[in-house]
């Protein structure tokens, strides 16, 4: 028989019986070319040299971030969250969508009660390894209200199987638990200020303009009385 040619695949295939093959489509996560369709398991990488890389956001003006342990997010639930944000921030003009993580790890699953050896299992799924600390997703583009964009970013954190923390320009980046505060900087409520900006309004905040206010406005519970 005449061959076909498959324009998807780029490649002619017989007019016969053939086995099934996989087809990339245009809106699939999924890498373009692998060398190897099988790869091992591998482990979550752990930042153990102190490298606040993919901490902090880069292209958007809010942001979502891993804040419990690393894990493997699939192609499916990375899809799923995207589709998310593009339902919420459709109406907003110009509004752009990051992601920071690409699902490239080919997963392999064998079925239940299966005997021991005859290879590994059969191509399942991509996913991608990801740290704690990472940042997955960005929006910005266009001026977007912080109150919509913590909606959104919840909504589509609720899709995925880990903790996930709402981020902003002025977030710091972390390590492990703990945030890497440049030199004249502190952290106040989350995000970055000057140190000296910080220290004018520690200043204002006197003991004696904090005990008159307390004489001004005394509190409407009463003491309790101890009982001798």
């Amino acid at each position: 028989r005449r061959p076909l040619f498959n324009a998807r695949l780029g490649a002619s295939t017989s007019a016969g019986p053939s086995t099934a093959q996989q087809v990339r489509h245009r809106g699939q996560l999924a890498p373009r070319k692998m060398d190897w369709i099988k790869r091992h398991r591998g482990v979550i990488p752990i930042p153990t040299g102190g490298s606040t890389k993919a901490t902090t956001l880069a292209y958007g003006d809010f942001g979502i971030r891993i804040r419990s342990e690393g894990l493997r997010l699939s192609a499916k639930q990375l899809t799923t969250a995207d589709d998310v944000l593009k339902r919420k921030l459709k109406p907003i003009k110009g509004a752009k969508i990051w992601m920071r993580v690409f699902p490239d790890i080919p997963v392999c699953v064998k079925g239940n009660e299966t005997r021991m050896g005859r290879g590994k299992g059969l191509f399942e799924y991509w996913a991608t390894r990801v740290p704690t600390n990472r940042v997955l997703f960005e929006i910005g583009g266009v001026p977007i209200r912080e109150e919509l964009a913590r909606e959104a970013l919840r909504q589509a954190a609720a899709k995925l199987p880990c903790v996930m923390e709402f981020i902003t320009r002025a977030t710091p980046p972390r390590v492990g638990d703990v945030d890497v505060v440049p030199k004249g900087y502190v952290v106040r409520g989350g995000k970055l200020v000057e140190a000296k900006v910080a220290n004018e309004v520690k200043a204002v905040l006197t003991p004696e303009l904090i005990a008159a206010a307390m004489e001004a406005f005394p509190s409407p519970v009463a003491p309790v009385a101890s009982a001798v």
